[in-house]
């Protein structure tokens, strides 16, 4: 096994830790909020996990999943769980 198989297992490891994780958040969360960031969370979990096979099955392609990733983070989960603790996104 060299480094790269060693770190896309740790790194699987890692994000499926972080899917669990994140839907016991969704499912058992106690407020809103906590909700609509742990729905966030998932959707981020499941693009790095996407990241993780891509490079595993075919690590020549260069992927543009972070950037998409980190835009959808930053667009929906703050706005949203902003949205339901103030009631206004924009101040």
């Amino acid at each position: 096994m060299n480094i790269l198989e060693l770190a896309l297992n740790v790194g699987g490891a890692a994000v499926a830790v972080a899917l669990l994780l994140s839907a016991w958040r969704l499912l058992v969360g106690p407020t809103v909020t906590d909700r609509i960031l742990a729905l966030n969370t998932l959707y981020l979990c499941v693009v790095a996990l996407v990241v993780l096979l891509r490079d595993a099955l075919a690590p020549r392609f260069c992927s543009g999943s972070a950037p998409h990733c980190h835009a959808g983070f930053c667009r929906y989960g703050g706005a949203g769980a902003r949205y339901v603790t103030r009631g206004d996104v924009v101040e």
